[in-house]
């Protein structure tokens, strides 16, 4: 048995991120365990069976992870102060938002993170790694460490072509989310939503807290530097409210809209990819779980074409979203798409049915 939650996870982590800000918004007590190769080697790896953080291990011994996960089962245990908005509009957009921010992302978090603060990000996996060793030895274990980190940019789509487009639908967005947080301090009101907790991980972690990204955030976006500061000391932990009468602020329409315009296509190619997969499956492989990538397909950001990797998970996360839309029955349901339907985002309304997916053994697999 431990005593209380245990965070095992680092400051430099996107998703860790994600889960400390919700604990701290929450006041739910833990003590976070720095993820040292010691750490994965005695706690993670036993536990959950590859190497990856964040993860919680309770006071009962159990061991969560995954970031939605994890904050699903401590809202489950803590239901004060949810961070899930009970107006159906609101909550749809949250959903949305987090599954973009941990999944699409990825791409300018990684892309600014390798390309404008390496040196400084291999000093930091160095003392992350072996905090014993003297800066040299944190050097050359940085440098091992980070290869697997640097060597997915392609995956991801971040390649030099891409870089630019990148750079500018990142500054794109930066704008338009410094417009929102200049008339409202969280997504939808004065207290977080699931939204805030997924915008959080990529933002701080990546983008705050790596120094020429922090500089950048700060002189062209300094409300959302801000935001990023609530997020990390929640000025009204489990207080605040979301706006009332289901309010889907106009300053976060542009955010919706760039989110239909970059990501829905990527969703759509996915669906296609994941359901052909499926056909061709070989029977034998029925129960295993699913791999993490089908190939590459083609991919556009602000006028660039470039390649990326087919990721499933993507779909399990935007399955959270398409769950609670079909949820929605009469006139909740029309008032609910039509926040769609305004951000061009209509093919998510009505999107192609795909296998559902679960979680077993920390693992994507078919339900």
């Amino acid at each position: 048995m431990t005593q209380g939650y245990e965070l095992y996870g680092a400051e430099v982590s996107y998703f860790t991120g994600k889960v400390r800000a919700y604990l701290r918004y929450k006041r739910i007590p833990f003590s976070e365990v720095l993820a040292t190769r010691e750490v994965y080697r005695d706690i993670i790896m036993p536990r959950v069976g590859w190497p990856v953080i964040p993860v919680v291990v309770t006071p009962e011994d159990e061991t969560w992870q995954d970031s939605s996960d994890i904050i699903d089962h401590f809202e489950a245990r803590f239901p004060d102060a949810p961070v899930y908005p009970q107006g159906p509009r609101q909550r749809l957009v949250a959903l949305i938002i987090e599954a973009w921010a941990d999944e699409w992302l990825k791409i300018p978090a990684m892309h600014y993170r390798w390309t404008k603060n390496r040196d400084w990000v291999i000093g930091e996996f160095g003392k992350l790694s072996r905090p014993d060793l003297d800066e040299a030895g944190q050097r050359e274990i940085g440098e091992q460490t980070a290869k697997p980190f640097a060597g997915a940019l392609p995956a991801l789509g971040a390649t030099p072509e891409t870089g630019p487009a990148i750079e500018k639908s990142y500054e794109g967005l930066l704008a338009e989310l410094d417009a929102h947080f200049a008339a409202h301090d969280f997504l939808f009101g004065s207290k977080p939503s699931i939204g805030d907790f997924g915008l959080y991980g990529p933002l701080y972690a990546h983008q705050y807290r790596d120094p020429a990204s922090g500089e950048l955030m700060k002189r062209i976006a300094p409300h959302v530097a801000r935001w990023v500061e609530r997020m990390s000391k929640p000025p009204q932990p489990k207080g605040g409210a979301f706006l009332a009468n289901d309010e889907i602020p106009a300053t976060l329409k542009p955010v919706l809209a760039r989110i239909m315009r970059e990501w829905l296509p990527v969703l759509l190619a996915t669906a296609g990819a994941f359901n052909t997969h499926l056909a061709t499956r070989d029977p034998a492989d029925a129960g295993k779980p699913l791999p993490r990538a089908l190939g590459m397909h083609d991919f556009t950001l602000e006028g660039v074409t470039g390649k990326r990797a087919i990721f499933t998970f993507d779909l399990w996360m935007l399955q959270r979203a398409l769950d609670f839309l079909r949820s929605l029955e009469g006139e909740t349901r029309e008032k609910a798409a039509l926040v769609l339907k305004e951000a061009d985002g209509e093919r998510l309304a009505d999107f192609p049915a795909f296998p559902r997916l679960a979680r077993r053994n920390f693992q994507l697999v078919l339900e």
